[in-house]
């Protein structure tokens, strides 16, 4: 099910419990907030008793001819629809109120009327003449609305209600984007509630990232000139060294929206002095809730066995992959669900080449407009200088005279920055 559905789905759930007659909780005593009100009487009829609460509030007390007995009552300062409710208790009778009018009678006939109103309803459903409606939607696809229409649910086990009657049909047009329904009047008015809700224009989301190398120091002293005690943090995730190999970790440096437009000059700086590079600058605008997949690397080629000695080529990717889900909340922030693929060419092995991966999968909250940096994925390489006068530097008595060997090991960082900002709309999502 997907998320039109889900929403269509718990919209109607909703819808429904709403029209239907509100049933009491036994467990949940309920709230009163009457005006106070004070009887003292022995052995008064119920009828009596029930039409003082009426004459005191105000309100229009409707008697079955099953309401009698009598009753002895001492309430002091109690609120008048607590008194009315104790009344009706200590008798095991109901009430149901609409509008200014209370219907009093004992909750057998309560639930019988009910009952009866049901069936009514059911039966004039069954002989009432159907209507067909066509629905153009703007927004929303007609065919992913269409199965919420036409699914068929156990609502006891949790599924969502069927929206049209049993006799309802619909169909949709994928070239017009249309929906047609044939149902009876009062499902389709639902039909067009429902679709007045969700098709509506999605907000959408601009979300800029830039991914850097640099030089492993290039992170921290870049959160010292942006970043204050008030106007970011940092939140590291270290692990400890293992088997003597260097550990993955995770790091992620929030700047607010004003210290986001310095950004670009420091990444200008950074590659002027030569302390890394701007890899890649994508930008791309989604609409909330939907996943964003910014992708770059390059497909190695693998040889696959196959029955009777056949072998065929395939392709597997070590790619820098980066997916970002945005979410839009009330407070005007965004909630981004990122997870971060870095996958680079391993060493080579009879299978092929390995392909080393480094994963992070995080949800973060960015201010509208700021940037949150994620740092901790490393790359070491080492490399070896020679130089000399060709031919006497490679003896191996006195080469050494002749020529110098060094060897360098780098460490750089891989930074990417994420700044996700709202585009201005004319209308929103609820």
């Amino acid at each position: 099910m997907n998320r039109l559905q889900l929403a269509c789905g718990l919209w109607f759930s909703q819808a429904l419990a709403q029209t239907a007659p509100p049933v009491a909780n036994p467990e949940e005593p309920p709230a009163f907030h009457g005006a106070p009100m004070s009887m003292h009487f022995q052995s008064i009829d119920l009828r009596t008793a029930l039409q003082l609460v009426a004459e005191f509030s105000g309100v229009n007390i409707i008697m079955s001819d099953n309401v009698s007995g009598q009753l002895t009552m001492r309430l002091q300062d109690v609120p008048w629809d607590q008194v009315l409710h104790t009344i009706l208790q200590t008798r095991g009778l109901g009430q149901q109120q609409t509008g200014n009018v209370i219907w009093v009678a004992p909750q057998a006939e309560l639930s019988a009327r009910e009952k009866n109103r049901l069936e009514t309803r059911h039966a004039i459903q069954v002989v009432e003449p159907l209507q067909t409606r066509a629905f153009a939607l703007n927004y929303a696809k007609a065919a992913e609305l269409l199965p919420t229409l036409l699914q068929q649910g156990n609502v006891s086990a949790g599924a969502s209600p069927r929206l049209l009657s049993p006799r309802g049909s619909a169909m949709a047009d994928m070239r017009t984007n249309q929906l047609f329904v044939t149902d009876i009047a009062d499902r389709l008015e639902q039909v067009a509630r429902l679709i007045e809700r969700v098709d509506v224009a999605q907000r959408q989301v601009l979300i800029e990232a830039r991914i850097v190398e640099a030089l492993d120091n290039f992170a921290a002293s870049l959160g010292v000139r942006l970043s204050t005690q008030t106007e970011g943090f940092n939140v590291n995730l270290p692990a400890v060294k293992a088997l003597g190999s260097d550990p993955a970790s995770a790091g992620f440096t929030f700047f607010d929206p004003a210290n986001s437009r310095r950004l670009g000059v420091e990444l200008s700086a950074l590659e002027a002095e030569g302390l890394g590079r701007v890899v890649a600058s994508p930008r791309l605008v989604t609409a909330n809730q939907f996943k964003a997949v910014i992708e770059q690397g390059t497909e190695l080629p693998y040889q696959l066995s196959g029955p009777n000695g056949s072998t065929s080529i395939a392709f597997r990717k070590a790619n820098l992959r980066l997916e970002v889900t945005p979410h839009i909340t009330p407070d005007g922030s965004i909630n981004m669900f990122l997870e971060v693929y870095k996958d680079s060419v391993g060493q080579n092995t009879p299978a092929g080449f390995a392909i080393d991966t480094k994963h992070v999968s995080t949800q973060v909250r960015v201010q509208d407009g700021g940037t949150v940096m994620i740092g901790g994925i490393y790359e070491t390489s080492d490399s070896i200088n020679r130089a000399g006068v060709p031919g006497l530097r490679d003896n191996p008595l006195f080469g050494w005279l002749f020529g110098n060997r060094a060897s360098k090991r780098s460490k750089q960082e891989l930074l990417i920055f994420l700044s996700p900002k709202m585009l201005e709309q004319r209308a929103f999502a609820p």
